[in-house]
């Protein structure tokens, strides 16, 4: 089959999630080359800052937390191996979508799998952007409205400051977010417009770290840290189950596949995309661990699904509040600035599920600001009912989230409809699939197990 039929085969899956910077040109339908002119393309700097900013969002929140459930070596070898399998499959991915030509992840999907496997990555990814922006609208409200865990308050930020009032409570606090930061920047239509924020994002998250670090670095040489747990205590088959829980987590943490076409997209050379990609994990790789490891040293068994929630103590060390301060408002304006690059990538799939045949949706301003609204009213309402964090990153990570980043690019791989996959790239998604299926299927018993335990243990309470 020749790349001319294979392309004439799926027109409708031909659109890219978000116009190239040649279609720019004309965009209101007036054929004014000035809006081309204003756009000549991406830089690196601004594609390696916005496709990080799509993979650290809150989800670097709860790796501390796994580190408590898994052990400090088995957990940090993990993020490591996750970030390595994730460079494979976006690399899977690329290649697949060259050698067609495909503008976007629903383009090789439907290459590949034709209608039903377009619609179902962007289903996957509509459910997964979803739960993720929730879970950064729960942390926000943490951070700055308070949480209760464990019939223990921790104090938000606000209310530290100010005390308790209806006008620093989760619902008002999120109300004023949605309404003054996310609707501005949900606005824009182009990712690389985002690129200043995704850098002053990227930065904060740098803080946050740099602030964490050096809280447990003065902490040990003080002698108040006790010896972390390297490896899990597993006394019982209970405990075997629970440290899968751990996984959806961890994959969620890298998903940025749905992201990756449409910054290839508008970048000024698209042969800078793999260096990007590189660069990108690199860095959060490297948040990620020092995150992880030094969250978990100074928190240990007293971690929360929401570390930052931990930071409402006193830290023990000189100016603890206003370093407290420091890390949690850095890293809820790092989620606000967050929070729009994943937005982008769920209006579109949405739009394009919805309504596949019609004109773009960048031209059609109506339906643009009608679907703003609506996924905003729906994120937001849901980000007031939904408790933990961790309730929802087990959800999306078990279901959406490891087929966005595993299942289907292995199985582009393993179908591969060109003849191009080498016998390594078909072991090594056979690996994917399997690594992938059996750990979350074992996580989803273990959360129902761990459900199911809790109510009976409260009913015979």
């Amino acid at each position: 089959m020749t790349t001319g039929a294979v392309t004439e085969s799926f027109p409708e899956s031909s659109e890219p999630l978000l116009p190239t910077k040649r279609r720019w040109e004309g965009e209101d339908g007036g054929g004014d080359e000035a809006a081309f002119h204003e756009f000549n393309g991406a830089s690196f700097a601004g594609a390696v800052f916005n496709l990080s900013t799509t993979i650290v969002g809150a989800g670097i929140m709860a790796l501390p937390a796994t580190m408590k459930v898994l052990g400090l070596v088995p957990g940090l070898v993990m993020i490591v191996l996750a970030a390595f399998l994730t460079d494979a499959s976006v690399e899977l991915l690329m290649r697949f979508s060259r050698v067609v030509g495909a503008p976007s992840y629903g383009a090789v999907m439907g290459d590949a799998f034709g209608w039903w496997g377009r619609r179902l990555l962007q289903v996957c990814v509509v459910v997964n952007n979803v739960g993720v922006m929730i879970v950064y609208m729960i942390i926000i409200g943490d951070v700055l409205s308070g949480t209760s865990s464990g019939g223990e308050h921790h104090y938000g930020v606000l209310e530290g400051w100010f005390g308790t009032h209806w006008w620093n409570g989760r619902f008002f606090v999120l109300l004023v977010t949605t309404l003054g930061v996310f609707t501005p920047l949900a606005c824009f239509k182009r990712v690389d417009s985002l690129s200043y924020t995704s850098a002053i994002s990227v930065a904060l998250a740098v803080v946050f770290v740099v602030i964490t670090a050096g809280i447990a670095i003065v902490k040990l040489i003080r002698g108040q840290i006790p010896m972390p747990k390297l490896f899990p205590a597993v006394p019982d088959l209970a405990s075997v189950w629970e440290l899968f829980t751990a996984v959806p987590v961890l994959v969620t943490a890298y998903v940025c596949h749905y992201n990756v076409h449409p910054i290839h997209n508008e970048l000024k050379e698209s042969s800078q995309i793999k260096p990007i990609v590189h660069t990108s994990l690199a860095l959060c790789s490297t948040v990620y661990i020092t995150t992880s490891f030094f969250g978990y040293l100074l928190f240990g068994e007293s971690t929360l699904a929401d570390v930052l929630a931990n930071f409402d103590s006193n830290l023990g060390i000189p100016y603890s509040s206003v370093l407290s301060d420091a890390v949690r408002v850095s890293y809820a304006i790092h989620l606000m600035l967050v929070f729009p690059m994943i937005f982008h990538a769920l209006r579109l799939n949405l739009d394009g599920l919805l309504f596949s045949s019609a004109r773009p949706l960048s031209s059609d301003n109506r339906r643009f600001g009608v679907m703003t609204a609506v996924l905003l009213l729906v994120i937001f309402i849901s980000a007031n009912f939904i408790p933990s964090i961790w309730d929802a990153f087990q959800f999306t990570g078990a279901t959406a989230a490891v087929c966005i980043a595993f299942i289907f690019p292995a199985a582009i791989t393993l179908r591969d409809p060109h003849s191009i996959a080498k016998k390594w790239d078909k072991i090594l998604a056979i690996f994917m699939i399997v690594l992938a299926v059996t750990s979350n299927v074992v996580a989803v018993y273990s959360d129902a197990y761990s459900i199911f335990h809790k109510k009976s243990a409260s009913s015979n309470a």
